[in-house]
C-alpha cells in the first residue's frame, strides 16, 4: 500500500496510531514512577514547571519509543495477531517518516529539559539511548522486560536531579523497584504473546520463567512492594504511603487470581491493570505529603 494515498487528516490519524496515542497504558505506566520520583525529591508537589516538563516528556519519549518499537520490530508485526494491524506494518507509513518522526519527538523532549540543572541534560543522554534500544533487545536478552524497566524508570534519578541536582541512593532503589514492576507487568503482556513469540523467535520473560511465569510475577511484585517499602522509610514517609502500599498489594494479588491459569485476555486484562497498582502507590504518596505538610 503506497504511504502517500491519504490525506493529511488520515496520515496525522496514522500517526496518532503509530505513537500509541489512542492507547495511553504505555503513558500512565511511564508517568506513574516518574511521578513517585518527583514527589518524594520535592517532598509534596514540585515546582510547576518540573512538573510540566516532565509530564510532557513522558508523553514525548513514550511516543517516541512506540515509533522505535514498531520500526524494530516491522518484519515481525505482521505475524503476531495482536499487531499485524500496525502502521509499519500495513505500510501505511513509511520507514523514513517514522524515523523523523520519531526523530521529532526526541528532539522536543530534549528541549523542555534545557532550562533544567545541567545533571538532568547529561541524565536525558542515557535516557534516551535506553528508549531508543530497548525494542532491539528482544533479539538477545532473555529478560528484556529488565531493560524496559530501566527505561521506564529513569525519569526517577532525573525528577532528583531536576529538583537538587544530585541523585542520592534513594533514587536507584526506586529504580530497581521499578525494574521488578516492569518485568511483572511486562511478562503479563508477553504471555499473550508467547506462541507468536515463540514461532517468530523473539525472546521474552515470560518464555524464559516457562512454567514458573507466574511465579515469577508474584515474585518480582512482591520485591517491588518490598523496595517501595524501603524507599518509604528511606524518605521519612507517613502511614499513608504505606497504606498505599497495601493497597497496591491487594491489587498484585488480583493480579495473581487474573494470570494464574494463563489465559489470554485475562494477562492482558492484569497487565492494562497496572495502571491502578502505580496510581494507588501515587495517591498514598501524595495523601501522605499533603498530611503532612510536605510541599
Amino acid at each position: 500500500m503506497s504511504t502517500t494515498s491519504f490525506s493529511w487528516s488520515e496520515r496525522w490519524s496514522v500517526y496518532l496510531q503509530l505513537m500509541r496515542l489512542h492507547r495511553p497504558i504505555g503513558i500512565l505506566l511511564l508517568a506513574w514512577p516518574t511521578l513517585w520520583g518527583l514527589w518524594i525529591a520535592a517532598d509534596g508537589v514540585p515546582p510547576g514547571y518540573i512538573l510540566f516538563v516532565f509530564v510532557m516528556g513522558t508523553i514525548l519519549m513514550r511516543s517516541a519509543g512506540c515509533v522505535i518499537n514498531d520500526f524494530a520490530d516491522r518484519n515481525f508485526d505482521g505475524h503476531v495477531e495482536r499487531t499485524r494491524t500496525r502502521p509499519l506494518a500495513t505500510g501505511r507509513v513509511s520507514v523514513r517518516e517514522a524515523l523523523l518522526l520519531a526523530a521529532g519527538l526526541s528532539l522536543l523532549a530534549f528541549l523542555l529539559v534545557l532550562p533544567l540543572d545541567a545533571l538532568v541534560l547529561w541524565l536525558s543522554v542515557p535516557a534516551l539511548f535506553l528508549a531508543g534500544t530497548y525494542p532491539f533487545t528482544k533479539r538477545f536478552l532473555a529478560i528484556p522486560q529488565a531493560y524496559l524497566g530501566i527505561a521506564f524508570g529513569f525519569g526517577i534519578p532525573m525528577a532528583f536531579a531536576a529538583i537538587h541536582g544530585e541523585v542520592p541512593v534513594l533514587a536507584w532503589v526506586m529504580l530497581i523497584a521499578n525494574v521488578f514492576w516492569a518485568i511483572a507487568y511486562d511478562t503479563e503482556y508477553a504471555m499473550v504473546d508467547r506462541p507468536d513469540d515463540l514461532k517468530i523467535g523473539i525472546k521474552s520473560a515470560a518464555i524464559t520463567f516457562g512454567r514458573f511465569d507466574v511465579a515469577a510475577v508474584m515474585f518480582c511484585y512482591a520485591s517491588t512492594l518490598v523496595l517501595l517499602a524501603l524507599a518509604g522509610r528511606m524518605a521519612a514517609l507517613g502511614p499513608l504511603y504505606f497504606a498505599g502500599l497495601l493497597v497496591a498489594a491487594g491489587i498484585a494479588g488480583y493480579h495473581y487470581r487474573l494470570i494464574r491459569e494463563r489465559d489470554r485476555p485475562r494477562c492482558f486484562k492484569a497487565f492494562m491493570h497496572n495502571n491502578w497498582l502505580g496510581a494507588a502507590v501515587f495517591i498514598g504518596l501524595v495523601l501522605d505529603r499533603a498530611v503532612s505538610g510536605g510541599g
